[in-house]
């Protein structure tokens, strides 16, 4: 690996809470992914400020050789660049928030990435994603995006057909947070430890082979905890206890309930909303979700951190965390600008990888990643149950990137009646007409 060769990145989401922690992790990563140069790009000029500042400090003081800039002009951003890592939220919390409440209106699973209020927020996001592509394809043409805005297979579908050519990659962290609690309950360190077989789509898929380097097979072991515990290790409880956020552990705890309809796979937690979403429904506060609790911690707290750092105009530390999740960002970025040929998790189009499964579909599968981009490696048959749950959310994502294309106020009502979430068509179209009237500056007009 030439150590020498140095990157530069723009993260677009600039002003994001997520993104003190991202640069955190860059930073930690530089002996394998050295950078000359770090932009942030946000549309939101008085948010992203305040990330920046205390962001551009951190740098400065520990790396003073890698150049910073933080703007809201496409051509400043996206110009003389190799990678856009991108982690916009279009509408940001406020819209998260009706996309989560509106649907509990009517009993229905409120959750920003499935049921409707996923679909509502795909909607949004698909020309927030679409900018980024044509801003890095007119300023920085042999660059890639790293896309892991949400909900990235609604933005996966509607890339590829959009911009089918276009050097754009789609990932995830959830199956990796799974695997680092793999790691914990088989007693193993890193995720290299172990070797994943995985299929689905995004935030919809299971394990059905988990290896060690000498090719023992881990899957009973782990089979065993999650049918008494689900995902929950101690890490995650100590956590819990430290920072007050149970809601995860719950999350983690329930995937035992889920394991249980096939226990010859191990299943992602998101599964929960379309298998379980009568409790799901039971146990969330319609009035105080997810995007609440979000808004009330994590908002706050980071950018409080942030002012302080630039009012002390010190950073001890302590006062950001590290985001080590989104290591695989980095994992990915190597991969492509050394050509290591990574084992990684992406969101490719299927195209015969899952035999007995739509061609066009974006599948969520193991890839080797080299220079040439995701080379994925092959599935072969699955399981009629896996098998029809997917027909059914593909053809959910496929309707609403219809909708966006066609502007169809059919194609997004059928696909909101479609999704496992919504019990009827009546439903699903009281949900929508609530949807699309608090959504009508960020949606395609409908007819």
């Amino acid at each position: 690996m030439n150590t020498l060769e140095k990157s530069s990145v723009v993260i677009a989401g600039g002003g994001s809470t997520y993104t003190p922690g991202i640069i955190l992790m860059l930073l930690d990563h530089l002996d394998r992914f050295p950078l000359r140069k770090i932009k942030f790009y946000d549309n939101d000029e008085e948010r992203q400020k305040v990330i920046a500042d205390a962001c551009e400090l951190i740098i400065h003081k520990n790396h003073p050789e890698i150049e910073f800039l933080a703007t809201c002009n496409p051509e400043e951003a996206f110009t003389d660049v190799d990678f856009v890592m991108a982690h916009i939220r279009v509408g940001k919390y406020k819209m998260r928030e009706l996309d989560e409440k509106i649907p509990m209106k009517y009993g229905v699973v409120g959750q920003e990435t499935c049921g409707p209020g996923g679909i509502a927020y795909g909607m949004r996001s698909i020309q927030g994603v679409l900018d980024l592509v044509d801003y890095m394809e007119k300023y920085s043409p042999n660059a890639w995006l790293l896309n892991y805005s949400n909900p990235a297979a609604i933005v996966a579908e509607a890339m590829r057909r959009l911009r089918p050519h276009s050097k754009i990659l789609n990932i995830c962290d959830m199956p990796i947070s799974i695997e680092n609690n793999m790691l914990e309950i088989l007693g193993f360190e890193k995720r290299s430890d172990i070797v994943t077989k995985y299929y689905g789509l995004n935030h919809f898929g299971w394990w059905y082979d988990v290896r060690d380097k000498e090719g023992n097979d881990l899957m009973p072991k782990l089979k065993e905890y999650v049918k008494e515990n689900g995902y929950l290790v101690q890490s995650d409880i100590d956590s819990a206890k430290q920072h007050g956020d149970n809601s995860w552990n719950e999350t983690y705890k329930m995937a035992k309930d889920i394991y249980a309809i096939d226990p010859d796979t191990l299943p992602n937690t998101y599964l929960k909303y379309y298998l379980l979403p009568d409790t799901v429904v039971e146990h969330t506060d319609p009035n105080y979700t997810r995007a609440n609790q979000v808004m009330d911690t994590r908002e706050k707290e980071v950018f409080t951190a942030c002012r302080q750092i630039v009012e002390k105009n010190e950073f001890r530390g302590d006062e950001l965390s590290l985001d080590e999740h989104a290591s695989y960002i980095v994992d990915l970025a190597t991969a492509l600008k050394f050509n290591t040929y990574a084992r990684m998790l992406l969101i490719v189009e299927n195209n015969g990888i899952i035999e007995n499964f739509d061609k066009t579909a974006m599948v969520e599968v193991p890839c080797l990643v080299s220079s040439a981009g995701p080379e994925p490696l092959f599935v072969g048959t699955i399981p009629t149950f896996q098998k029809g749950m997917m027909e059914e959310q593909v053809a959910v994502e496929k309707l609403v990137v219809d909708a966006w294309m066609e502007g169809s106020y059919q194609k997004l009502w059928q696909a909101i009646a479609l999704s496992k979430t919504v019990p009827s068509v009546t439903v699903a179209k009281q949900i929508l007409d609530d949807l699309y009237e608090v959504n009508k500056a960020y949606w395609p007009e409908l007819k």
